[in-house]
């Protein structure tokens, strides 16, 4: 299969390097880490110990069968554009956040929605570690079953990516969100690695904006319980001990974070006061404006 993935930062590069195992890869992205792909192909370390040699550049190809999408959510709308151009059979998201998968479908068709729990990071160009491995799951994003989903879940499994084909995407997008709210914002502020959350006080920080993000989830009529949101809260924080949250790495680096897909995504579709998710995405997005 021919795959493009659009936003070769640290987990678009894992799932590239995984992929180009078995299929015809493209990297998009940016210099000089494209650069060095091109020079000297991209190592995969951490969990894995291996170097492939995938395509890349900076815009997108002219073809190819699957574009999977994993820009930050506030650069969707520019992937979108760019990848209009692009003849696809097939796009998935595979974000933080809400809105990506339909900011998608405004301009390109055979949108998919996806999650990925592989923990990646970017050593340094041409150099990506996988520093926990997990699964993609994907699937129409409004659920049910998807032939096109289908294709593209034994692509990745033939390519040894752990995937699960899915037809209840709505419910797995809100739970993942529930984790991320819980876990981005609260690791951030505090400056501290995810597994700091196992224990009080911010664990009932993290907890709670997980408990409200399930809330508004049944509000939109999606049925995650509380408990459930909160138990996968804590098995993300102890599966993930001693990563740092993508939302950390960000403040560190002095970019700008997705705060507003993630908490402020939650404060946007409620319903009823969700204190603790306008709280945190107030304080982050105060820091980002301090920090221009």
């Amino acid at each position: 299969m021919e795959i493009v993935v659009f936003g070769a930062g640290s987990l678009g590069s894992l799932v590239g390097g995984l992929c180009a195992r078995e299929h015809h890869v493209t990297l998009v992205g940016r210099d000089p880490h494209i650069q060095a792909v091109r020079d000297s192909g991209l190592h995969v370390g951490g969990a894995f110990d291996f170097t492939v040699r995938p395509a890349a550049r900076t815009d997108p190809p002219p073809s190819a069968d699957l574009a999977l999408v994993t820009v930050k959510a506030f650069d969707t709308d520019d992937a979108a554009r760019a990848l209009v151009d692009c003849d696809l059979d097939a796009v998935c998201s595979l974000q933080n956040g809400l809105g990506n998968e339909e900011r998608l479908a405004t301009r390109l068709d055979g949108v998919l929605a996806g999650t990925c729990t592989y923990g990646a990071r970017l050593v340094e160009p041409g150099r990506v570690e996988c520093t926990g491995i997990g699964e993609i799951a994907l699937g129409a994003p409004d659920g049910g079953r998807s032939a096109c989903a289908e294709r593209v879940g034994r692509a990745l499994r033939r390519a040894g990516v752990e995937t699960t084909v899915a037809d209840d995407m709505p419910r797995r997008l809100w739970k993942k969100l529930a984790v991320n709210a819980g876990i981005n914002p609260t690791t951030a502020l505090a400056r501290v690695e995810n597994g700091a959350l196992a224990d009080e006080p911010l664990h009932g920080i993290a907890g709670d904006a997980a408990r409200e993000t399930a809330r508004v989830a049944r509000e939109q009529g999606v049925d995650l319980g509380d408990d459930e949101a909160v138990a996968a809260l804590d098995a993300v924080v102890e599966a993930t001990a001693a990563n740092t949250s993508s939302m950390l790495q960000d403040v560190r680096a002095g970019r700008r974070t997705e705060i507003d897909a993630i908490n402020g995504a939650v404060v946007d579709r409620a319903d009823a006061p969700v204190p603790v998710n306008r709280t945190l995405a107030g304080l982050v997005r105060a820091w980002e404006a301090g920090d221009q």
